[in-house]
């Protein structure tokens, strides 16, 4: 893992590490069963190289504990590693630069569960033509894992309504998560 670290560090695939204050690799239980992949980071994320700990961070860490999930002993990664500008999404020739090496952290990691963080990580992980409001909620298999996709804790920042899917979401996660112990 250290050495792919290291390669994601020394990236130049794309324009998003020229203007990132650093790459945003990861973070958790490297042998974790459950792992949570986001979009990028943003400019917290850039200015402390550690996934989720803005405000949205700050939120799935209580989705987490409300699960009963500690954040150790999950996996945190974004399919992108660098900061867009002006928190934009990335774009697909962005995305498509990144995937590798999420790809390669899946492979390394093993989780047995995968939860997607929005649409931006759903259509990277399962179809790039998928429709968050469609998938989420249900169950694919994929890379080895089932994975389910829900919305982003930032959009439950902008939009209230959503909190309840994304629990209910989470106890699917939570209750076959404690199936595979």
């Amino acid at each position: 893992m250290a050495a792919l670290q290291q390669e994601v560090a020394a990236c130049s695939r794309c324009r998003l590490r020229e203007s990132a204050t650093q790459t945003v690799f990861g973070e958790g239980n490297p042998q974790a069963k459950l792992m949570f992949v986001g979009e990028g980071p943003g400019a917290e994320e850039d200015r402390l190289g550690r996934p989720f700990v803005g405000a949205a961070g700050r939120l799935l860490d209580k989705i987490l504990a409300a699960a009963g999930f500690a954040r150790e002993e999950v996996y945190i990664a974004n399919v992108v590693k660098c900061r867009p500008p002006k928190n934009r999404l990335p774009a697909r020739d962005e995305v498509n630069a990144c995937l590798p090496y999420l790809l390669r952290q899946l492979a390394l990691i093993r989780p047995q569960i995968i939860v997607c963080l929005g649409a931006l990580a759903t259509q990277s992980l399962l179809d790039d033509k998928a429709r968050i409001s469609v998938v989420r909620g249900r169950w694919f298999d994929k890379y080895n894992a089932k994975i389910m996709a829900t919305y982003h804790p930032a959009a439950l920042l902008r939009d209230a309504t959503k909190k309840r899917p994304v629990w209910e979401d989470m106890k699917q996660v939570r209750d076959l998560y404690r199936k595979l112990q």
